[in-house]
């Protein structure tokens, strides 16, 4: 594809501008220098209004001092030549076989921004991002990268958010390291109060028979007593008595054998308190709070672990989503090597717009606009003072290296001017006499 480029131009009475020749450099930096108010602005206007049509026409196209209208003309290294002269300054646009063309053509190689670069250096940072986006042809996917990040981003600054407040809050709960793990149920206690009643219930038969076998034996050595002492009288029954006798033996002997095994069981009988079941019954409710102090804490100590760990699922996912965007960048056919967009913003050398040099901006805007047609081989710039000589130097290299031809002005006539400019002329051409010696296109 044929990189289109100014060859030549001539330009008479066009704003501050008397008549001016010069053939730009084809490659790098054509500067054009002077004082203030010398027409060197005027010359850039009349390129823009030649090459880009009307929309770019000055106000005040004709110089207030001349009757004789604006003639400018333009001939590009394709051939092409672009004149606009005659009271309604009337395009004609030629090519080298003389066939005629319009705006049209032009306007099919031609960028806009080449003509017109303040207008991107002064757009917003968004604007000059979309721009590129525009270029790469990556916008869509970033801006639903952007979206997804954005969303992952909020939603992690809210999960974030509550999981510092759960953490918060239990650390502020108190927690009683003494209370049951469960809210204590009164019922239950009363049921285990019930239990231990029963089982000492079952304890105190125990106790009771062996009572009971005692108070047998005593009564039966008593009753025995009573007998002896009427065996005295009564004769008839003292043989009775006597066997009797071997009876009361064997019936004390069978009352120490159940006395011997009821003591054996009632040694090992221990009866239940269930005095700590009666304070836990008094204190149920001061139990519970305690309980659903420390349920609350263990809680609050849960949710906040779901949603730290919910928050660092989505840090990862964030990470994801940034990282794709690199990858989308980086994968992309940008105009520069370290020129990037990170969110929403033009940067070159990790420097966003607003810190990086002015030369840099430069560079930026022109490898911008340059990308946008890469037809049009050419740029123009205004004002380029803010640059030092080392940083024009080095901004004219590149601009070799990338074969492009940049026609700036700058307040200066210094030996980096290409031309210099004064009251309206070059200085060290011959200014035109009223006669025909000066012939419009003529170089």
């Amino acid at each position: 594809m044929e990189t289109i480029k100014i060859h030549k131009l001539e330009i008479e009475n066009v704003k501050r501008v008397k008549a001016v020749c010069m053939k730009p450099t084809e490659e790098g930096l054509t500067i054009i220098g002077g004082n203030n108010n010398q027409g060197k602005t005027s010359v850039l206007d009349s390129i823009a209004w030649v090459l880009g049509g009307n929309r770019f026409k000055p106000s005040e196209a004709q110089r207030r001092e001349s009757v004789i209208p604006p003639n400018l003309k333009i001939v590009l290294n394709n051939g092409l030549v672009v004149e606009r002269k005659g009271k309604n300054a009337d395009l004609k646009v030629t090519d080298p076989n003389g066939k005629k063309y319009g705006q049209s053509l032009l306007d099919s190689f031609v960028e806009e921004l080449a003509l017109d670069l303040p207008k991107f250096m002064q757009a917003s940072n968004k604007e000059k991002a979309n721009t590129l986006l525009q270029i790469i042809g990556v916008g869509d996917k970033l801006l639903s990268f952007e979206k997804e990040e954005q969303e992952i981003y909020y939603k992690r600054h809210s999960v974030g958010r509550i999981a510092d407040q759960k953490e918060k809050f239990a650390q502020e709960q108190v927690f009683y390291p003494e209370a049951p793990k469960e809210i204590v149920s009164a019922s239950e206690l009363i049921k285990q109060q019930q239990e231990v009643l029963a089982r000492n219930g079952e304890n105190q038969k125990h106790r009771d028979n062996l009572k009971e076998l005692i108070q047998g034996k005593k009564r039966t050595e008593e009753e025995y007593k009573i007998l002896e002492e009427q065996i005295l009288s009564l004769e008839e029954r003292l043989i009775k008595l006597k066997n009797e006798k071997g009876m009361k033996g064997s019936l004390l002997k069978e009352y120490d054998i159940n006395i011997n095994l009821a003591s054996k069981t009632v040694e090992q009988l221990k009866d239940e308190s269930t005095e700590e079941l009666e304070k836990n019954l008094e204190k149920i409710e001061e139990i519970n709070i305690k309980v659903r102090a420390n349920l609350d804490k263990e809680k609050a100590e849960d949710d906040a672990k779901e949603y730290r760990e919910e928050y660092r699922k989505l840090t990862n996912d964030l990470e994801k989503v940034r990282q794709a965007k690199i990858d989308l960048l980086k994968n992309a056919d940008l105009p520069l090597p370290d020129l990037s967009i990170e969110d929403g913003e033009l940067v070159y050398k990790k420097d966003k717009w607003d810190t990086m040099s002015g030369s840099d901006q430069l560079k930026v805007a022109t490898a911008i606009v340059r990308k946008l047609k890469p037809q049009c081989g050419f740029v123009l710039m205004d004002k380029l003072e803010q640059m030092d000589v080392e940083s024009l130097n080095d901004f004219g290299e590149w601009l070799k290296n990338e074969s492009l031809q940049v026609i700036a002005t700058r307040v200066s006539k210094g030996d980096e001017c290409s031309i210099i400019i004064e009251d309206g002329y070059v200085v060290g051409q011959v200014e035109p006499k009223q006669s025909k010696a000066w012939n419009v296109g003529e170089f």
